[in-house]
């Protein structure tokens, strides 16, 4: 995560709203001496010890063999992103940067079994086509049984028990009043520009 402290999202309900948002993650584990990396989509899970992140993979990515029993992971919920010029900016000594939410989850994993991974396909598509509204919401009972069957079991799922939690909000807070209207004005429609018009 950015070092600048005012770039840090201290808020906690912020950051879960954000993984509930931006539920498409890029998830890393260590495997044979390496970093490995995947994207997921993940649902947020409030458990009685905490949050918890579910996910799925195909059982022949390279990633499946090392989603076991307290395996550490780091799951990074990219959010919008904007390139800012200097040329925006009123100072002199300018440089380019980039604006941008993020937050990282981290913390040891457990493997889902079938009823659990099962529940995580149903919530996960409740959960995306709920952003489709007003379409009627997809349900796997619209699938023939033995397809679902087939496809639950080329798959593994797997949760990650989130003991760290943090985020980047960089919304150009270091700058001026008048260069962060200036970059707003400039992004035009872009998501970057929504968020700092509300931040």
């Amino acid at each position: 995560m950015h070092p600048a402290p005012y770039h840090q999202e201290p808020d906690a309900g912020k950051l879960a709203a954000h993984l509930q948002t931006y539920s498409f993650a890029t998830l890393c584990v260590v495997g044979e001496g390496r970093p490995l990396v995947v994207q997921v989509p993940v649902v947020l899970r409030r458990m009685a010890k905490g949050l918890a992140l579910d996910f799925h993979v195909a059982k022949r990515n390279a990633i499946a063999p090392f989603l076991t029993e307290g395996a550490g992971a780091v799951a990074l919920s990219a959010g919008p992103h904007a390139y800012v010029s200097p040329d925006w900016l009123a100072g002199k000594n300018e440089v380019p940067t980039w604006n941008y939410v993020s937050v990282e989850a981290e913390g040891p994993l457990t493997p889902l079994g079938r009823e659990d991974l099962i529940a995580l396909l149903d919530d996960l598509s409740l959960q995306e086509e709920a952003r489709l509204a007003p379409k009627t919401p997809w349900t796997r009972d619209k699938a023939d049984p033995d397809y679902i069957e087939r496809l639950v079991g080329a798959i593994v799922g797997a949760r990650l028990h989130v003991e760290r939690l943090e985020g980047t909000t960089k919304l150009s807070q270091n700058k001026s009043e008048a260069d962060r209207a200036a970059v707003v004005a400039a992004l035009g429609d872009n998501a970057v520009a929504s968020l700092m018009r509300g931040a």
